[in-house]
């Protein structure tokens, strides 16, 4: 079993999630389900299968989530170093052909928005920045072509998530 890093807002988001499902939403699902079978036949019964696939649905995302919360690593970045590319920091990068400057940070798999510049620790792109220093270079094989940037700065910035 991989643990998967995360930041603590994104566990306890989850955790909150997984309890509510579990101690309330079965609950509710149940006693929806038994007053539609109360109703008589259930081949016609359209709240029954309506009911019945939500419960379906929800156990799918009890068991989704059983597993991030079970494999979850939380991490506090604000106490690392940020000295070189880690968990939770912020690269600004300039493309050398284009003079693009391009900033991402680093989250966890559950974490991840490419269009809000949060990309996963398991993206091929942040496998190639972790570990280096502001002031590399490195290049990477992109849908686009091949890119090479220059990492300007390494910093920790505060990640805000929705």
């Amino acid at each position: 079993m991989q643990k998967e890093p995360m930041l603590r807002v994104t566990y306890t988001k989850l955790s909150e999630e997984l309890e509510q499902l579990k101690t309330t939403e079965r609950g509710v699902i149940a006693a929806i389900i038994d007053e539609a079978r109360a109703q008589g036949d259930l081949k016609e019964n359209a709240e029954y299968h309506a009911a019945k696939e939500k419960q379906g649905l929800m156990e799918a995302r009890i068991a989704e989530l059983t597993d991030i919360v079970g494999r979850a690593q939380v991490v506090d970045p604000s106490t690392l170093a940020h000295t070189r590319v880690s968990f939770g920091s912020t690269i600004q990068l300039t493309d050398q052909n284009t003079d693009e400057e391009i900033s991402y940070t680093i989250v966890g798999g559950t974490e991840s928005n490419p269009t809000k510049g949060l990309i996963s620790i398991q993206s091929p792109m942040a496998r190639v920045l972790i570990g280096k220093e502001e002031g590399d270079e490195v290049s990477l094989t992109l849908p686009s072509g091949k890119r090479t940037y220059d990492i300007e700065e390494i910093s920790y910035k505060e990640i805000i998530l929705d």
